[in-house]
């Protein structure tokens, strides 16, 4: 019996490594990924009770009962040893909340206190204190059920989550397609998944064990891949009847919204109560060949984490499942992580808002107790509860206005006195000069990025957000139909308190088609704009633009402004006629820079390439553009 059960661990784990692929579309064309690191990691676990099989603990692919309770105990068994494979025999879990583990987390750019008093996240896959383990779902798909936090990794090191597919039986995210649409009367279609009823002429979206309150829609146009910011509003104040199964027939005021048959309204709560994944205070943690179908509340959130690599994670709805989207936020947060974060060959596609943001936190200074001892306070409502500071890091003192970094200082010790609140202590007095409202900054938890190989497309917001330090590479990538910028580089220490300054930035070979529809008339491909408030002094430094093309239909390429050392070179910009385009206007918008370079451009279908400096001296941009217009010569200090 025992030899039976090793020849039968021996062939998942062959199947797992040699039939098992997936693929990615680039622009170099498509290409196929084989997954080989079970594998390698098989020839450092001599022992076959290192394998550690779901079903012998009692999961049932395919019963559609709670797999809940036999993968707490195969994770349990996990931990005995010194290196270890889950393994989950190709099929369907679905993971219940009723006994799924419960935890409280403060997750940064989460639901606020007043939207979320309480901080429980139900966690279908639940790891902590865990080391050198490989989870191989071998394309087995994971289904969720209500109001879930997929998995979530905590103090964990050497993790490998791979081959596995993620979704929900009725996703928190509600679609209806238009089938006719007139002034006074739409008839929809509603997505099966998408659960509702009619009480008294008002039609009700609810799912297992929720119902919904709180209303925002985003209208998709799948035809021309577009997402657009809408409304429910006058859905909520119609009358509708049920014609036939899943097709309901709206009577109200419609007129105002211009909607159109063939379009798909989306239509979820804005609260974020649960996250898609959570990684947090760990080190070590890839994943591999993992698609996220949807996820609820926030993406997947890493914070305080170190070296993560993310390679063929696919943030997209089931293609058989015919839903639109995928994300009900961003994709992939990063919150104060360091070491090096890797993102490769993923593809991120119907989402709700940014697919990659990584970012630090800034803390306002609210009291000087002594020289050495400070407190200081989260400010933004979404971001705050979880220790951000540890003893022995390097913290920069920063003029919140300017963001402006005036000193540097190591800490002593860091301790949460409150929610809100962190004491903290320097080895050395604080600078003369910092004051209440000044902002503190961790530079010790900041990572390099890498992202490379991905496409980004109907996308409702930005594509990536980034402010680190450390070196940055975003190459090879396709930006297409993306709603805002499809990178924006910002800091600020006023609104989101999502810091800081980036210092060595490299954008190469991406193709950028017919971005930023969502916010004209600045609807620029790349925006570099910290929040400055209107001062002089530089922030971003060493960002280069080479070898990239631009298909954009209207005129804004780039704007950047309080940066030094920009170079936007050797690339192709191409008109395109995918929507009316707008005003004249300069291609590239420049406010209090220095040491620009715009040269070696090609330009096809506009007349000629211009650029605006404002607050600049002429000096400050070498080009080879001879339309360069100058405003706004006064300098506020």
């Amino acid at each position: 019996m025992k030899r039976l059960i090793i020849i039968f661990y021996i062939s998942v784990l062959t199947s797992s490594v040699f039939g098992y692929a997936g693929e990615v579309n680039l622009k170099q064309g498509k290409q196929r990924i084989f997954f080989t690191d079970l594998a390698t990691r098989s020839r450092d676990t001599p022992s076959h009770n290192n394998l550690i099989n779901v079903t012998d603990y009692g999961a049932k692919p395919g019963s559609f009962e709670d797999a809940v309770p036999a993968i707490k105990m195969a994770i349990g068994a996990c931990k005995g040893n010194a290196s270890a494979t889950l393994i989950f025999p190709k099929g369907r879990y679905d993971f219940w909340p009723d006994k799924a583990e419960k935890r409280n987390y403060f997750i940064s750019n989460t639901s606020s206190a007043a939207e979320c008093p309480l901080k429980l996240e139900t966690i279908g896959l639940f790891f902590e204190q865990m080391k050198n383990l490989t989870i191989e779902g071998n394309g087995s798909i994971f289904v969720f059920h209500g109001k879930m936090t997929t998995f979530a990794l905590v103090h964990c090191e050497n993790i490998c989550l791979q081959n596995i597919k993620m979704d929900f039986e009725r996703p928190t995210m509600s679609e209806m397609t238009f089938r006719m649409v007139s002034d006074s009367v739409i008839v929809s279609d509603i997505h099966p998944d998408s659960k509702y009823t009619i009480v008294n002429g008002q039609l009700k979206w609810y799912g297992e064990g929720w119902g919904l309150k709180n209303f925002h829609a985003i209208l998709v146009n799948p035809d021309k891949g577009t997402e657009f910011y809408s409304s429910w509003a006058p859905f909520e104040k119609a009358t509708a009847v049920s014609i036939s199964p899943n097709q309901v027939r709206f009577t109200g005021e419609f007129k105002k919204y211009s909607f159109q048959p063939g379009q798909v309204l989306t239509i979820r709560d804005p609260i974020r109560d649960q996250v898609g994944g959570f990684i947090d205070l760990s080190k070590n943690i890839t994943l591999k060949n993992v698609s996220m179908h949807y996820m609820h509340g926030l993406g997947i959130v890493n914070q305080f984490s170190e070296n993560l690599h993310y390679d063929s994670v696919f943030v997209m709805p089931r293609p058989e499942s015919g839903r639109m989207i995928s994300s009900f936020a961003d994709c992939m947060h990063f919150s104060g992580c360091k070491g090096q974060i890797t993102i490769e060959n993923c593809r991120f596609k119907g989402t709700h808002d940014d697919p990659i943001n990584v970012h630090g936190t800034h803390l306002e200074v609210t009291k000087i107790i002594s020289p050495t001892k400070l407190i200081i306070r989260f400010m933004h409502p979404q971001t705050y509860g979880f220790e951000a500071f540890f003893a022995g890091d390097t913290i920069a003192f920063v003029h919140s206005l300017k963001l402006q970094i005036f000193a540097q200082g190591v800490l002593t010790s860091a301790k949460l006195i409150s929610e809100k609140e962190i004491e903290v202590e320097f080895a050395s007095p604080v600078p003369p000069d910092l004051v209440v409202n000044d902002c503190l900054e961790n530079l010790t938890w900041t990572p390099s990025v890498t992202i490379r190989n991905c496409r980004f497309e109907r996308i409702l917001t930005r594509g990536i957000l980034v402010t680190t330090r450390e070196k940055v590479l975003i190459e090879n990538n396709e930006f297409i139909k993306v709603g805002m910028n499809a990178i924006l580089i910002a800091n600020d220490a006023s609104s989101w308190y999502e810091s800081g300054a980036v210092k060595d930035v490299t954008i190469r070979n991406n193709i950028f088609e017919d971005c930023g529809y969502n916010s004209a008339p600045d609807n620029y491909a790349i925006a570099i704009a910290p929040e400055t408030h209107g001062f002089v002094n530089i922030v971003h430094r060493n960002i280069r633009i080479e070898n990239n093309v631009f298909k954009v239909y209207d005129y804004p390429i780039l704007t950047a402004h309080n940066t030094e050392g920009l170079i936007f070179k050797n690339n192709k910009i191409i008109r395109t006629d995918f929507m009316k385009q707008g005003v004249k206007r300069p291609q590239f918008n420049l406010q209090a820079c220095k040491k620009v370079e715009i040269s070696d451009n090609s330009v096809e279908g506009f007349n000629d390439a211009s650029a605006q400096l404002e607050r600049m001296d002429k000096k400050d941009l070498s080009t080879d553009i001879t339309n360069v217009k100058m405003i706004g010569t006064g300098k506020k200090k």
